[in-house]
């Protein structure tokens, strides 16, 4: 099975126009979001293309394929105005792998064992092992951090990619 996952988009429309470029090109199970979804928060610039309710409108129309999670800028309202849930975090099996997928704010306080951590947050991409555990940040797709590029993942049968916006690789790790 192909995910695509994503974090921070924070209500830019230069995410959406990305994401439907890759449903265009892939076949994805499910659409991984990785919280922060609509509002750009106070400690962030405005985003280019800032259209929130066009965003809306977009991932409304995708509510059958989209596992959310909660960001720290997400609010109350965000759910009212979208049309699937958002989870504060989420335990699951993705591709025979137990995943632990949250926003990442809090993930200091997760002491779960899974084969994959998943969160956003930082705005910073990562990918690596640890202890037999994939730690694994997209990074941001709208306003990266630490000089990192916009970038998103995908995730398949038996591997993680990290790409930019430009769909070049960053980084990958097999997941056998």
């Amino acid at each position: 099975m192909r995910y695509l996952i994503l974090s921070d988009l924070h209500g830019s429309l230069d995410a959406k126009n990305t994401i439907e470029e890759l449903i265009n090109k892939y076949e994805f199970e499910k659409i991984i979001l990785l919280g922060d979804i609509l509002y750009h928060g106070p400690r962030n610039d405005l985003p280019n293309l800032y259209k929130p309710k066009e965003l809306i409108k977009f991932l409304n129309s995708l509510k059958d394929k989209i596992i959310a999670i909660k960001g720290n800028c997400d609010a109350e309202v965000d759910e009212m105005v979208l049309e699937f849930k958002l989870h504060n975090n989420l335990d699951l099996i993705l591709n025979s792998k137990t995943c632990h997928l949250e926003h990442g704010h809090h993930l200091d306080l997760y002491k779960g064992t899974k084969d994959i951590i998943m969160y956003g947050h930082t705005h910073i991409l990562k990918l690596e092992k640890i202890n037999d555990i994939i730690y694994f940040n997209p990074g941001s797709i709208t306003l990266p951090k630490e000089n990192n590029p916009k970038s998103y993942a995908i995730m398949d049968n038996n591997k993680i990619t990290i790409y930019d916006i430009n769909h070049n690789i960053i980084k990958e790790i097999k997941i056998i």
